[in-house]
């Protein structure tokens, strides 16, 4: 079965990352990202090589983000980011295909372990399946 495996963060995560503490991020150095860095290639070199890897990407800051939706008279509405009344937003996923739920918390319960610098926030990984459009939904 094929599972969405996601991370979350804020803008204010990313711009801890660039070396700019806030109320929400401590500053990264540079070996942290590095480190984070190293982990994430580990991870996907070892998902590839099981054969579960299907899809990998890391996202860019919700601050380059557009929202294209539909106003109330139909007509489009298009606003870019970032977004103040957004929590958390995506910052990267994998898609795997993998035997079993089982298997696929493995391997978010070792996502959750990337390490981060002293007083960062530890979001959960979250685990979708994907609906393969059988019946059974």
């Amino acid at each position: 079965m094929k599972y969405l495996v996601m991370v979350q963060c804020t803008q204010a995560d990313y711009e801890g990352m660039r070396g700019k503490a806030n109320e929400v991020s401590p500053a990264w150095s540079q070996e942290e990202i590095q480190a984070m860095y190293a982990f994430m290639g580990a991870v996907n070199d070892d998902l590839a090589e099981t054969g579960e890897l299907v899809d990998a990407q890391g996202l860019v800051e919700p601050a380059r983000t557009r929202l294209v939706g539909l106003g109330d008279d139909g007509k489009s509405v298009i606003t870019d980011g970032p977004y103040s009344e957004t929590k958390e937003l995506l910052a990267g996923y994998w898609v795997l295909d993998c035997a079993s739920l089982e298997r696929v918390t493995e391997i978010a319960e070792r996502v959750a372990r990337c390490p981060l610098p002293a007083g960062a926030t530890n979001y959960p990984v979250v685990i979708r399946p994907i609906d393969s459009g059988s019946a059974d939904v």
